[in-house]
């Protein structure tokens, strides 16, 4: 299936049981699994794009040291673990389009649809989703496959991509419906 890649975003060990554990960001990883799973099952590209901070980066004066480059806890956790066909790109702000390189795979992959999994909803999903729209890309954004530490706040991140980027926000299940309806 052509014209899609799904993004998994800072699904790393830092994030989910270290310095800056978050709890239901943990219980995300079944559903991005089943998206993985299915993408690459169909042939859609899956490329995660993780911090892979210097200590100058400007989210350490916010966040303390996390997710080092060269550090262990900066790593993909087990379950989600990279193949060796997937993309794996590294980035040192919230979004996964800055000075990452990813619109350039993402254009020679010829993707118009960005799908985004990963974590947290309000800061690094939202900010690859503004940059998402201004490349002009379609978004979809899996609810149950992208978390934050609070409910409300990301529900509130939710609507805000839906209203200013057009955001098409789905289920794993409905995403995975759309995919295999046919094949």
């Amino acid at each position: 299936m052509s014209g899609y890649a799904v993004l998994v975003i800072d699904m790393l060990y830092d994030f989910i049981y270290g310095r800056l554990r978050c709890q239901p960001c943990a219980e995300i990883i079944d559903n991005v699994k089943k998206v993985i799973q299915v993408a690459r099952s169909i042939g859609i590209p899956v490329v995660y794009v993780n911090d892979s901070h210097l200590p100058t980066d400007p989210e350490i004066r916010l966040w303390g040291e996390h997710s080092m480059k060269g550090d262990e806890a900066s790593k993909v956790v087990e379950e989600l673990k990279p193949l060796p066909r997937d993309y794996v790109l590294e980035k040192r702000t919230y979004s996964a389009f800055f000075e990452t390189g990813l619109d350039l795979l993402l254009r020679g992959l010829e993707v118009k649809t960005v799908v985004i999994t990963g974590i947290h909803t309000h800061i690094c999903v939202k900010h690859t989703a503004a940059d998402a729209f201004f490349r002009g890309y379609k978004i979809i954004v899996v609810r149950d496959a992208t978390a934050t530490f609070d409910a409300t706040v990301h529900e509130r991140a939710l609507d805000y991509m839906k209203t200013m980027y057009g955001a098409e926000v789905t289920t794993t299940e409905e995403l995975i419906r759309l995919w295999t309806v046919g094949h």
